[in-house]
């Protein structure tokens, strides 16, 4: 099964802290809607570019995206 990592992008001098919060959150979701989602995390891309993300199969991706409405996604590989 394909996996697909979505993402949501912080910019800003604060993006690191915001982006780890906003996993917080995510953890949250994935806990109150008792989903099996282990791969959550956060990136920091730049000095003032981090991203917050969850892994997620291709069939579960809908709802989630849906109901998080994360900025973007891409297939995910162990690389990325």
């Amino acid at each position: 099964m394909r996996k697909l990592k979505l993402i949501w992008d912080f910019r800003g001098p604060d993006a690191s802290k915001i982006a780890e919060h906003h996993e917080i959150h995510l953890k949250e979701y994935i806990q109150l809607e008792n989903l099996n989602i282990p791969l959550t995390g956060v990136e920091a891309l730049s000095e003032l570019h981090s991203i917050a993300f969850l892994v997620v199969n291709e069939d579960q991706m809908k709802p989630i995206r849906d109901a998080l409405k994360p900025h973007r996604g891409q297939v995910y590989n162990a690389d990325n």
